[in-house]
C-alpha cells in the first residue's frame, strides 16, 4: 500500500511549478558556487597564494582607513632570483618563490593584506605597532633568508630586500605613497640584508618601483643572521 502524505492547504499550479523546478535549481545553485569560487580564486596568486594586486590594493587601503597609523606598509624584492631560474631552472624558481609566499603570509598572519605584485615582488600592509616594528622586520628578514628545500632535496641560498613606510612616519595614509617611499627605501639596502625604514623625502620618488637607489637619511635595520 502507497502511503498518502497530506499536505496543508491548497497547492496551486505555480506552487506545483516551483516545486517541481527545485531539483534543477539546486543544480544551478551549485554551479553558481562554484562559479563564486572560481572567481573568488582569480583574486589570488596560483603559485604563491598570494592576493593579487587589485586585491591586496582593496584590503590593503581598508587596513589603512580602519586602523591608520598602526599600519605598515612592506615591500619585499626578492635578491638575486634570476640567477635561480638561470642555473637551476624554473621549477627551482617557483619553489622559491612559493615559499617566500608561505613565509610573507605565516609573518604577517591572516589579518594583513600581502600581495604578489609581479615576478619576484611582493607588498604586505599590517598591524604593526611602533615598539615591536624594529622587532618584526629583523624576523621577516632571518625567514627571507632561510634557504629554500627543493624537491628533490637540494636547497637553495635565498635572500630579499624589504623596505617599510608607516603613516604616523611620513604623514600620509595613501597607500600608493606609502608603497612608493617603500619601495625607495628597499632600494637604499638592497643586497645588504637589512630592513630600512622610509623617510618624507622618500615619498617624493616619482614611481613606485622605479628601480632607483635610496636616498641618503633613512633608518637602517639589522643585518639579517
Amino acid at each position: 500500500m502507497n502511503a498518502a502524505v497530506r499536505l496543508p492547504g491548497r497547492i496551486g499550479p505555480r506552487t506545483l511549478l516551483i516545486t517541481t523546478a527545485a531539483l534543477p535549481l539546486t543544480g544551478w545553485a551549485l554551479h553558481a558556487v562554484a562559479l563564486h569560487k572560481r572567481l573568488a580564486a582569480t583574486k589570488r596568486d596560483p603559485l604563491t597564494g598570494l592576493l593579487r594586486r587589485d586585491a591586496y590594493t582593496a584590503r590593503a587601503r581598508r587596513l589603512l582607513a580602519r586602523h591608520g597609523d598602526d599600519v605598515t606598509v612592506v615591500m619585499v624584492d626578492a635578491d638575486h632570483f634570476k640567477a635561480v631560474n638561470d642555473t637551476l631552472g624554473h621549477a627551482a624558481g617557483d619553489t622559491v618563490l612559493a615559499a617566500f609566499g608561505a613565509r610573507l603570509t605565516a609573518w604577517a598572519g591572516p589579518r594583513a593584506a600581502v600581495g604578489r605584485l609581479g615576478g619576484d615582488e611582493f607588498a604586505i600592509g599590517l598591524e604593526l605597532n611602533t615598539d615591536r616594528r624594529e622587532q618584526r622586520l629583523e624576523q621577516l628578514l632571518r625567514m627571507l633568508h632561510t634557504p629554500v628545500t627543493l624537491d628533490d632535496g637540494r636547497t637553495v641560498a635565498v635572500a630579499a630586500s624589504v623596505g617599510a613606510a608607516t603613516p604616523d612616519g611620513l604623514g600620509t595614509r595613501d597607500l600608493a605613497a606609502l608603497q612608493r617611499a617603500a619601495d625607495a627605501a628597499l632600494y637604499a639596502g638592497k643586497h645588504s640584508g637589512r630592513a630600512v625604514l622610509a623617510t618624507v623625502e622618500q615619498t617624493k620618488v616619482p614611481s613606485i618601483n622605479g628601480r632607483r637607489a635610496g636616498r641618503p637619511g633613512t633608518t637602517v635595520w639589522g643585518r639579517a643572521a
